[in-house]
């Protein structure tokens, strides 16, 4: 510390540095990954084994990380705390998830609500579709905003420096910047946006915005159906377009907004 007892900024920037390497270690958890060595840890994060042990160990004082009898380390029991706060303010109200049930209904198709995290998409909701070839998505799950047909409708009025990074991050480099603009473009002027194998090959989806209370360019979310390429013929897209949008209008009219209050009103629509 400076003699005024404020923190350096050597300091500041390396606790920060130790946060964003904490959250990476944790980020290398999921449903298919649940257990690591230390070893494993090492060789996935690239860090020193004095570096992943003081993380773990500090993990595990907050109960985030639990290191079993066998020495692997897994989840913590502390995740629970923050799952059930994620859950409280993430859950998405039934008269929004009635809207998406009738769409699925309508379109055959596993319907799907994303939202914007800096630079990437999360699902926070989905209805599964009744055909049993269809595009998996589990709510939770975080995808790169450079493809999709979400994707492109969360980026509309975003700020240029997100769209630059974004565009950089994509496998085509940052030449990929023009046609990244263009398509968000196109998604603005049309009301929806249609990919196909952009992010996945053989997997197709159709999104339409959903515009918050407070107004503005940007969407507070992006509804969007997906399934296998083979079923988004040009008149499958016309129909699921169309469907998509008014959907997503009504959900806009209940007042979705993560932002604030999550729901601004309740299921008017259904009155």
């Amino acid at each position: 510390m400076d003699r005024d007892g404020s923190v350096m900024a050597g300091d500041a920037e390396g606790g920060v540095r130790s946060v964003v390497r904490a959250l990476d270690l944790l980020d290398l958890y999921d449903e298919r990954n649940q257990r690591y060595t230390t070893r494993e840890l090492v060789e996935l994060t690239g860090l020193a084994k004095t570096t992943v042990l003081r993380l773990v160990g500090t993990l595990e004082q907050r109960g985030l990380l639990w290191t079993g009898s066998d020495g692997r380390i897994g989840a913590g029991p502390g995740l629970l705390r923050w799952a059930r706060l994620a859950h409280a303010i993430w859950q998405v109200p039934e008269s929004i998830r009635a809207i998406m049930r009738d769409l699925t209904v309508e379109t055959s198709e596993t319907v799907n609500l994303y939202v914007r995290a800096d630079a990437v998409r999360v699902c926070v909701a989905q209805e599964e579709g009744p055909q049993r070839l269809r595009h998996v998505v589990n709510t939770g799950d975080e995808m790169p905003l450079w493809g999709g047909a979400a994707s492109k409708v969360l980026l509309v009025g975003v700020p240029e420096s997100v769209v630059r990074r974004v565009a950089a991050a994509s496998p085509h480099g940052p030449q990929y910047l023009d046609r990244l603009r263009t398509e968000i473009a196109e998604a603005e002027s049309q009301g929806y946006a249609v990919s196909h194998g952009e992010r996945e090959h053989g997997a197709s989806g159709v999104a339409a915005p959903v515009l918050g209370a407070r107004g503005g360019p940007a969407p507070v979310a992006a509804l969007a159906v997906g399934g296998p390429t083979a079923r988004f013929t040009e008149a499958a897209v016309r129909a699921f377009s169309g469907a998509v949008r008014e959907a997503a209008l009504r959900i806009g009219r209940i007042g979705f907004d993560p932002a604030s209050e999550h729901v601004v009103s309740d299921d008017k629509e259904h009155r």
